[in-house]
């Protein structure tokens, strides 16, 4: 844990400019766990110039030779693995089960992805008019990353730069520097050259607008709010550089009355609550067709109430606690905006959880009888909260699913596969779960409207990172 303390950087764990400290806290027990640097402009100078100096040569490296950097990367990974879990576990309160079945498998799943992805890609290849394009590394890349699924979001982002020659600095919050701090053990263990990756802790108003402003680095690649994500790209234009960003979302979730009910609904709320509601595209929004509302209510309501709240360093299928006071502050506010709009709580409300008096837990919550136009259908609550929407025919669901300025993810039950189909062409964003089909490691993810812009994982993650030149030909 020394190393929290420091900054890597040039292959090196330096000591940072910035004397600013923060505490790190376990949400679960209120504890101070550790104690992190918070960098300023001067550490980020330090580290742009260390990623710009290295960029010269392994920006030359080949296919070849970055693949075996990946599989050594994927080797000093597995090597680490219950470190990574025990460390998000702590910070950010994942239950352990659901940090190493999830959140840690995310840094193998993802390298594999990339892995497969690169093998396919072409560097080189010739157009049918005779001209040649050619794909390189775009340059220094900014990397800004979340609290909420710590490794995921940073496999999405250092491993396409490693497997396509960029060189990068990574910010990782600020309230989850520890998963962040063993990754750059990590690609240290793995034999990366000095100064393609590095990393500095620090906030977003000292560390991250240091990055987006930054002349020396031409990509910003950002997960996060929509507020934060709008600030990195008004700071990085003057610059003109690439940004990419994967945003909120409010994601509507249509139930019509042909699908499997007891399975699709408890699989649905389930879904929600999973990482404490605490996921970008968590479907919070269940639209469900008007004649089967009221027996809906009834299993969303026995589903919800039959989730449990524990300890997040045992074993089990438990949620965990918000991952800090102002997050359960939060959350508790929006639950009070709920009752006041005049919503219907079916289960949970305000307060914690009986016995639960230390830790930022969390009711498991469900709003019946929502409108769409209240602030509870409106706003992203990022907790373990539902509400529920009900529609009268396939026009009003699509209607309703698709008035958000969110377009993360969207998800469909129907036993009818031509109305899937129908329906999914209609929903704006950028991906359609049907019938509890999850995630793939290898497929892009991102969104549509203000959930961002870019897609992140497999092919499409690598081309973000990537130019393209043509060679004319006399």
């Amino acid at each position: 844990m020394e190393n929290l303390k420091k900054f890597y950087i040039g292959g090196e764990w330096v000591e940072p400019i910035s004397t600013a400290t923060m505490p790190v806290m376990n949400p679960a027990t209120e504890q101070q766990i550790g104690t992190v640097a918070m960098g300023n402009q001067a550490d980020v100078d330090r580290a742009v110039a260390a990623a710009k100096a290295a960029f010269e040569s392994f920006s030359q490296t080949s296919k070849a030779e970055r693949l075996a950097l990946l599989d050594r990367l994927m080797e000093a990974t597995k090597a680490r693995f219950e470190d990574l879990a025990q460390a998000m576990s702590a910070e950010m309160g994942a239950p352990i089960t659901m940090s190493r079945e999830a959140q840690a498998d995310a840094a193998i799943g993802h390298l594999q992805g990339f892995i497969d992805a690169l093998q396919e890609i072409k560097q080189r290849e010739t157009l049918s008019n005779g001209d040649t394009l050619l794909r390189e590394p775009i340059g220094v890349c900014g990397l800004i990353t979340p609290w909420n699924w710590p490794m995921n979001q940073i496999a999405l982002k250092v491993v396409p730069a490693l497997a396509t020659g960029c060189t990068c600095v990574l910010k990782p919050s600020e309230h989850t520097p520890i998963s962040a701090m063993i990754y750059a053990e990590i690609i240290d263990a793995a034999g990366y050259p000095a100064g393609v990756f590095n990393l500095v802790q620090g906030d977003g108003v000292s560390v991250g607008s240091a990055m987006s402003r930054h002349a020396d680095i031409q990509m910003m690649s950002f997960t996060g709010s929509t507020r934060a994500g709008s600030a990195i790209t008004k700071d990085a234009a003057d610059t003109v550089k690439r940004v990419t960003l994967e945003l909120g979302g409010k994601s509507p979730n249509l139930v019509f009355a042909d699908c499997d009910l007891e399975e699709r609904v408890a699989g649905s709320v389930q879904e929600v609550m999973y990482n404490t509601g605490q996921s970008c595209d968590a479907p919070t929004r269940l639209l469900v067709e008007r004649s089967v509302y009221d027996q809906v209510l009834d299993i969303a309501k026995r589903t919800a109430e039959s989730i449990q709240v524990g300890n997040p360093a045992e074993e089990g299928d438990h949620i965990g606690p918000l991952f800090d006071r102002i997050q359960y502050d939060r959350v508790q506010e929006k639950i009070q905006t709920g009752i006041d709009e005049g919503a219907r709580l079916l289960t949970g409300g305000l307060g914690k959880p009986e016995g639960f008096d230390t830790g930022w837990f969390c009711k498991p919550t469900i709003f019946g009888d929502v409108d769409n136009a209240m602030r509870i259908a409106q706003e992203e609550i990022f907790g373990p909260v539902l509400v529920v929407i009900p529609f009268d025919t396939e026009a009003e669901a699509i209607e309703i699913a698709n008035d958000t300025p969110y377009g993360l993810a969207a998800y469909l039950q129907t036993g009818d596969p031509e109305r899937a189909e129908r329906v999914a062409a209609r929903l704006r964003a950028g991906a359609v779960h049907i019938n509890g089909g999850g995630f793939n490691y290898g497929s892009p993810f991102g969104g549509y409207k203000q959930s961002g812009n870019g897609r992140e994982g497999g092919h499409m993650g690598l081309e973000d990172y990537l130019e393209v030149k043509t060679l004319h030909f006399g």
